[in-house]
């Protein structure tokens, strides 16, 4: 049995639910060590969140003219389709399913693995873990683990959006009000004067460091922080630091995609988009002031070492063991607690982010399957008025991605045209202000034109960074986006032939 059409049951409250717990994962968790090897000081590092935010704030209050001017499922991609043409909705599509969502969620599942590894070490990621190897490819109970988290969130998810958004609201609302106490208790029991005053002096000295590996390539540690030769070079360390705090705020698109679902979407997803990205980004701000306030920024030899181990005793922000810098201010909180904490922590993270990712995803995909541009099975709506095919797709490749263990890799090569769809998807407001000037926009850009153009120099300057920095990854970015154009062409000819 198929329902004809998707259910308006989702509030404001939820809409913002659904934005924040899909932006919070376990970044805000890890990102600003290397952030800090890439910048040097406490105020680039802040610098850099804040401009972040700036970025992901403006996006969201311009998205808001789209999603009041099509109030429907699929969001990015019926803004792009509409304001270019079904080839660039499409390229978006397919990268999206391709990797963007799928690789996210299966990044997203294996970090609530990896941190359930503290307490269960068996589903830690480490060779005497491994229970089966064929060649390259190595299978860990973490992997598994993961997947089975996927599969549960998926089948929830096909009983009908209210399961859904009953875990999304709670695990968000946990997780929030987890992150406001970890600042509340740093900065009450934690911080320390002559650990602020250090890090604060001399706040925006620039300084990078960079891996120094063996002759097999191996990583061996750390060269002292040293400055940039030229401007160049400046610009392509802040785009690639921010590579972590861009990817920490991704995902608040995500609301778009169950527009359909939205009690009055035309005011409530350009609404639950500002106040989802406003709450998100103030905390991941103070969280990091928080950090400088709690942790020394470099190692306390780092006045007069020549180079760095891989991993430092003494607990600091930029080589925190395995970037655990949040693992590193909660020991300093809480004491032998603190570990503990932050793997709840992240772990109750990661469940809500996925739970979001999962939820809205397959949306894009029944969309497309109207177009026919994607298997026609995800065209259809289940009895629960959910696209059940679309979500055990997401599912099925998503897991998969897991067994690759190449998902961090996918997720490295995707930011750079993730930038690029942001960017197209701002001017499509400046190219649907000229070609359609007709169409109902009960909400209008704040700021037009100026934050849109903001918006689109910033988030150039930083993929120009990264292409400059990056190259190798950011090209195979676009040989992503490049293998959907003959796909397209085959369901245009399949299209044609059953016309």
């Amino acid at each position: 049995m198929s329902a004809e059409k998707f259910k308006q049951s989702l509030s404001l409250f939820d809409g913002t639910m659904i934005v924040a717990g899909s932006m919070i994962g376990s970044g805000i968790f890890i990102v600003s060590a290397d952030m800090t090897r890439s910048v040097g000081s406490s105020g680039w590092l802040i610098a850099l969140w804040i401009i972040t935010g700036l970025m992901t704030v403006f996006a969201a209050i311009t998205y808001g003219e789209l999603s009041s001017m099509f109030p429907k499922a699929g969001g990015q991609y019926v803004y792009l389709k509409e304001a270019y043409n079904p080839f660039t909705g499409f390229l978006y599509g397919w990268s999206f399913f391709s990797v963007i969502q799928t690789g996210t969620i299966a990044a997203v599942g294996v970090a609530f693995s990896k941190f359930a590894g503290y307490f269960i070490p068996a589903l830690t990621l480490a060779d005497e873990n491994i229970i089966f190897q064929a060649g390259w490819f190595k299978l860990y109970p973490a992997q598994l683990v993961s997947i089975a988290l996927i599969i549960f969130l998926t089948y929830v998810n096909t009983r009908g959006v209210k399961e859904g958004k009953i875990i999304q609201s709670v695990f968000t609302v946990v997780k929030l009000f987890s992150l406001f106490g970890l600042m509340l208790f740093g900065f009450l029991l934690a911080a320390k004067a002559d650990i602020w005053n250090n890090n604060w002096t001399n706040a925006f000295d620039f300084k990078f460091t960079e891996a120094i590996k063996d002759e097999a390539g191996n990583q061996i540690g750390w060269s002292l922080f040293k400055e940039p030769s030229s401007i160049f070079l400046a610009i392509g360390l802040v785009s690639s630091a921010m590579v972590g705090s861009v990817f920490s705020s991704v995902a608040w698109e995500n609301v778009t995609f169950i527009a359909g679902e939205i009690k009055n979407p035309k005011k409530n997803v350009g609404l639950s988009l500002f106040l989802g990205t406003l709450i998100v980004i103030i905390i991941y701000v103070l969280t990091n002031v928080m950090y400088t306030a709690v942790l020394p920024l470099t190692p306390a030899a780092s006045g007069g070492a020549a180079a760095f181990a891989t991993e430092v005793a003494d607990p600091n922000i930029a080589f925190a063991v395995q970037d655990r810098v949040a693992t590193a201010a909660s020991s300093n909180i809480f004491g032998t607690y603190g570990t503990a904490i932050i793997a709840i922590m992240i772990m109750i993270s990661t469940f809500g982010c996925n739970n979001g990712l999962v939820l809205t995803g397959a949306r894009v995909f029944y969309t497309m399957a109207q177009d026919k541009l994607f298997l026609p099975q995800a065209a259809a709506l289940n009895k629960n008025a959910v696209p059940a095919w679309g979500l055990w797709a997401q599912c099925i490749w998503a897991s998969l991605l897991c067994l690759s263990g190449k998902y961090g890799l996918l997720l490295d090569y995707v930011v750079f045209i993730t930038l690029i769809f942001y960017i197209l998807t701002i001017l499509a407001v400046f190219r649907l202000r000229k070609t359609r000037p007709d169409v109902e926009r009960p909400y209008k850009a704040f700021g037009y034109p100026f934050i849109p153009i903001v918006y689109i120099l910033m988030a150039g300057t930083m993929a120009l960074g990264l292409l400059f920095y990056k190259p190798a990854t950011s090209l195979f970015g676009l040989v992503i986006v490049a293998i959907g154009i003959p796909i397209y062409y085959v369901f245009m000819s399949r299209n044609k032939a059953t016309a």
